[in-house]
């Protein structure tokens, strides 16, 4: 049995593709001190790849008394708007990878946490092509770490999931591709990611393309058939 190619490369949002972290967090501190409350930047790094409702119940805990709808489209609201007018700032050598994988022929997906309307608006900054499918946090069944965004994107487009390549930036964000069955390639940002699971650490994407992907996940897909004498199937990988 041949070992599975790639086909797919799946993408994380904040952090990975673009910077706006520093974002979320200017407008995570505000929204605490308007409760009487205090917000510092250890706080936010806890939030970095967490779901937006899970984030939610954190700062209802640190007295913002709000619903955690309300919570969510209040800080949804406070990025875009800082995204409509400081622009987004893309991750060193995203959107040159990402062209690269589109020159290829291979397909990409973005799956985010953030909503979807989030995303359309990061979107709209990058080639209008740039994605075949897209993720969001409101559209996922269960957020990451729960391999539940991946898997999903994986059906969308039509791949196994060892089939494809995760960039992810987060700890939580690591989890979820791996537990789906992807070849993860991690890339810190703001948090550390030793022991979160990544199968290759790359310190930037700036300089990569579609081949280093490709000799990424070849590697790994011979280094698990070696481990376990069998090419992973689709059951298998989830």
């Amino acid at each position: 049995m041949s070992q599975p190619s790639l086909r797919a490369v799946l993408w994380d949002m904040d952090g990975t593709l673009v910077d706006t972290e520093p974002y979320w967090m200017a407008a995570e501190t505000p929204l605490v001190e308007s409760f009487g409350g205090t917000w510092s930047h250890e706080q936010g790094l806890r939030l970095v790849g967490l779901g937006l409702e899970d984030s939610a119940a954190i700062f209802q805990a640190a007295g913002v008394r709000m619903t955690v709808p309300a919570i969510i489209d209040h800080l949804t609201a406070d990025v875009m708007n800082q995204l409509a007018t400081k622009g987004a700032p893309f991750r060193p050598g995203a959107r040159e990878l990402l062209r690269s994988l589109k020159d290829a022929g291979i397909k990409t997906a973005l799956v985010t946490m953030s909503m979807r309307r989030m995303a359309d608006a990061v979107l709209e900054l990058v080639d209008d092509d740039a994605f075949d499918v897209v993720i969001a946090g409101d559209e996922s069944t269960r957020p990451k770490p729960f391999p539940d965004p991946y898997l999903q994107a994986c059906t969308a487009l039509g791949v196994d999931p060892g089939e494809t390549v995760a960039i992810e930036d987060s700890p939580n964000g690591l989890r979820s591709a791996v537990a789906a069955g992807s070849a993860v390639i991690g890339v810190p940002l703001m948090v550390s990611l030793v022991g979160a699971g990544a199968h290759t650490v790359w310190p930037t994407l700036e300089g990569r393309t579609a081949d280093d992907v490709r000799t990424f996940h070849a590697g790994h897909v011979a280094a698990r058939a070696a481990r376990t004498g069998a090419v992973p199937t689709m059951e298998e990988s989830r």
